[in-house]
């Protein structure tokens, strides 16, 4: 029995059986590969997509689970090639290294932001807590994130 999803706005159906972690699922049948399968336990954040809305590792969400859930990855974050205020942040200040967490960290951020758009510095840091990132360094995300939120820069 399909395994109905809307994902990036678009319904889409997969065979997969339900304890398939949708990440395998969007990564190998529907060809979205902006998450990332790097720690596959729910530790790195580089999997990381909004499931009806709420931040979710997809590595940990068995795709059963997604059945009906509307589904939004990194790939529909930038709309019509041009990318979000965010994604031009995180380039403006040169933010991305190996690629690997950048996802993750988009999506996550994405959501944080919606749900706190002035956020202060220690709020950042919280809010990073679920995204490791090995190459770049937190306080260039920060920098990045509080310059477009206008907040201040100043270290605490």
């Amino acid at each position: 029995m399909p395994i109905t999803l809307i994902v990036n706005g678009e319904e889409r159906a997969t065979q997969a059986a339900p304890m398939t972690p949708l990440l395998d699922v969007l990564r190998e049948e529907f060809f979205l590969t902006g998450a990332k399968a790097v720690c596959r336990e729910g530790f790195c954040g580089a999997c990381t997509v909004h499931a009806d809305g709420i931040a979710r590792m997809s590595c940990l969400m068995p795709v059963g689970l997604a059945q009906g859930c509307a589904i939004t990855t990194v790939e529909a974050i930038a709309a019509d090639g041009v990318l979000s205020p965010l994604q031009q942040a995180l380039e403006d200040h040169d933010v991305v290294q190996c690629g690997m967490c950048f996802p993750g960290m988009v999506m996550s951020l994405t959501k944080f932001l919606e749900q706190n758009a002035h956020p202060s510095r220690d709020e950042m840091k919280t809010a990073l807590a679920g995204n490791i990132c090995r190459c770049t360094g937190y306080e260039r995300i920060i920098d990045a994130v509080l310059a477009l939120t206008n907040a201040p820069q100043a270290a605490e």
